[in-house]
């Protein structure tokens, strides 16, 4: 009671305050960029995940049976799919500006499918695409189930208390540890294209910004859309020019700009839709395979949420919200296996890297990880950042010499 009798004012709890934003961050949650600003940077979001969408495809699809019709189909399905899970998880999931994607952590459980013998006995290599798919489509759909459980029971929220940064980076690390092996020697293919992009990036976006000082962040925000323009410029040239003629048959399909066959196979206009490669089938050995990928890509996208938060200077992440996240994360993961994407969704980490790579940079520091968002978006290698200048440089060396020895080898 207080004095005079008058009970004790109940204190209210306040809701959690925005977090503030970090310096040198150009845009947040509450401070958008302008529509052109944000359409530029957007379709430049685009280059970056179209890398994903294409080369999973791309590397699965011929092992499957199919054929350049099958392989622009699943990728029109990809990024129908990618989208759609990106507007259901901005809208009713975490709410954050976080990219719903293909995911590498599918990947191996996606060949071991492909690989198993049950599927030798068909000749027709259509007909083996078609299966192969529907046996995916059955694992994808079983293993969704995993994460709806875990998210929308409210289950993962008592696990996330558990994770902090010095758990959920070393995973994330790893993970872009294991993708190098997607980078360098898919650049050393075509060296003569690889390395001067390598070189371009880094120019663009480190040295343009002090040799045209506009006093707006153009080159080092833009650099991607610059160095794409510019190297499938130079190799469209090559090709015309007869640079490739009489190479090797590989050389050529790495290097020529008019050797991938999607385009002259795509159809104009088209609509995925479920079930669109015949009625899924389910197998229990590759539902359970494909339920422990679905956990791995589980604690690398709750990792990814928490960064996403903090970058985007949103309140500290309730963990109703992340396990929110996590359902739909699931119903993604659900949507994929009813589409027939040939892989599972993950949030994408080279998204929200990117975007904190052009809104921000370490005060006196170059910013490296334009090298890897580059080499990422077209070879899917992991962006880092360097904290110093010595770490700047070595660091642009050592991938040099890693496609120097690639080439040779």
């Amino acid at each position: 009671m207080a004095a005079g009798g008058a009970p004790a004012k109940a204190v209210e709890p306040q809701p959690h305050p925005p977090k503030e934003q970090l310096p040198n961050i150009s845009y947040c949650i509450t401070s958008p960029p302008p529509w052109p600003e944000a359409i530029l940077l957007g379709f430049q979001h685009y280059l970056v995940m179209l890398g994903t969408i294409v080369i999973i495809p791309s590397s699965l699809v011929p092992q499957m049976g199919g054929g350049n019709e099958e392989k622009a189909k699943v990728i029109q399905t990809l990024l129908f799919v990618a989208g759609l899970n990106t507007l259901l998880q901005s809208l009713f999931g975490s709410r954050l500006p976080a990219v719903i994607g293909g995911s590498y952590t599918f990947v191996p459980t996606t060949i071991s499918i492909i690989l198993a013998g049950r599927f030798s006995d068909t000749s027709d290599p259509v007909e083996r695409f078609k299966r192969i798919m529907r046996a995916i489509q059955g694992s994808l759909i079983v293993a969704s189930t995993l994460q709806i459980v875990l998210g929308f029971s409210g289950l993962w929220r008592n696990v996330t208390r558990f994770l902090s940064p010095l758990s959920v980076v070393p995973l994330v690390s790893l993970v872009g540890f294991g993708l190098y092996e997607f980078g360098f020697p898919g650049v050393a293919k075509c060296v003569e294209i690889g390395l001067p992009q390598l070189i371009l990036v880094v120019f663009v976006s480190q040295y343009m910004p002090h040799v045209i000082k506009s006093g707006k962040h153009v080159f080092d925000r833009f650099a991607v859309i610059f160095t794409v323009v510019i190297v499938w410029i130079y190799a469209h040239l090559l090709t015309v020019g007869g640079a490739y003629n009489g190479k090797a048959q590989k050389t050529q399909l790495s290097c020529r700009t008019d050797r991938a066959g999607l385009i002259d196979a795509a159809p104009w206009i088209r609509v995925p839709y479920p079930f669109q490669w015949g009625a899924p089938s389910f197998d229990a050995g590759e539902a359970f395979a494909m339920m422990m990928a679905s956990f791995v890509a589980l604690v690398e996208s709750t990792g990814a949420f928490i960064a996403v938060s903090r970058y985007a200077s949103a309140t500290p992440m309730p963990p109703s919200i992340l396990s929110r996240g996590v359902g739909w994360q699931g119903v993604a993961i659900l949507l994929s296996g009813l589409f027939g994407t040939v892989n599972g969704s993950s949030v994408s980490v080279k998204c929200w890297s990117f975007s904190l790579n052009t809104s921000w940079q370490p005060k006196g520091c170059p910013n490296l990880s334009w090298i890897y968002d580059f080499l990422l978006h077209s070879w899917k290698i992991r962006s880092r950042l360097c904290f110093n200048s010595s770490t700047h440089y070595c660091c642009f060396v050592l991938p040099i010499l890693c496609l120097c020895w690639c080439w040779r080898s």
